[in-house]
């Protein structure tokens, strides 16, 4: 039986902001049920990675495939709602109440609206539900992203340092999230300058070294 083919994959991926080099010679695969750590001081590039992989940046030289599609072909529109990025700053429309945010992503991602309030009450929302975004705290904008990624159950899941703004009872969501993903089959990618935080939850480590990928290994 043919094995599944990867959920993404980079190879000998390089990235120019105009003559600044920002990554150079990545090669990357996220196997099914893979969760992949990527760890680099701020401004190693690590960012520049996740928006790869999110389809957001196209290579200056190399190939990139996610979810079957190649990065920046005509095609890879129809994959994004396949995928998931949470990175530092929420998307979220300030005026509507967090209720009314979740179940706006439930309509516009098709999954049904059935499952927002339970979702909710999950994350530890419950009885904030009827807050504006923008009169919510930081911690709270962080708890409605990680209950879209539990409602619209992505294939692909980024987080872009995932414990960064979550207190410590909030911080069980970041395990829930990837378990959800790995669990059917899909593939996660979490880049962090806080690898104690992060490696518990990997199969493979990666490091960025000058805009160089270096494969560290499984954890222990």
């Amino acid at each position: 039986m043919p094995s599944a083919p990867p959920i993404a994959q980079l190879s000998g991926v390089g990235v120019r902001f105009g003559r600044i080099p920002v990554l150079r010679g990545i090669d990357l695969e996220v196997a099914p049920s893979e969760v992949v750590g990527v760890v680099g001081p701020n401004g190693s590039g690590k960012s520049t990675l996740l928006r790869i992989l999110a389809t957001l940046v196209k290579p200056t030289v190399g190939d990139a495939t996610v979810l079957g599609v190649e990065v920046g072909s005509d095609g890879i529109r129809a994959t994004r709602h396949r995928l998931a990025l949470l990175g530092h700053h929420s998307a979220l429309w300030g005026e509507l109440t967090l209720l009314e945010n979740l179940t706006f992503v439930a309509r516009m991602s098709g999954v049904g609206t059935d499952r927002v309030e339970e979702i909710l009450e999950l994350v530890g929302l419950g009885g904030s539900m009827g807050r504006r975004a923008d009169h919510s705290s930081h911690g709270m904008q962080r708890r409605i992203e990680f209950a879209r990624t539990l409602l619209t159950r992505p294939d692909l899941l980024l987080l872009d340092e995932a414990h960064a703004g979550l207190d410590k009872a909030a911080q069980a969501l970041v395990e829930l999230a990837v378990s959800d993903v790995r669990n059917r089959a899909g593939g996660v990618v979490l880049v962090s300058h806080e690898p104690d935080r992060m490696l518990p939850l990997v199969d493979t480590t990666y490091e960025l070294v000058n805009g160089t990928l270096v494969r560290e290994g499984t954890p222990e």
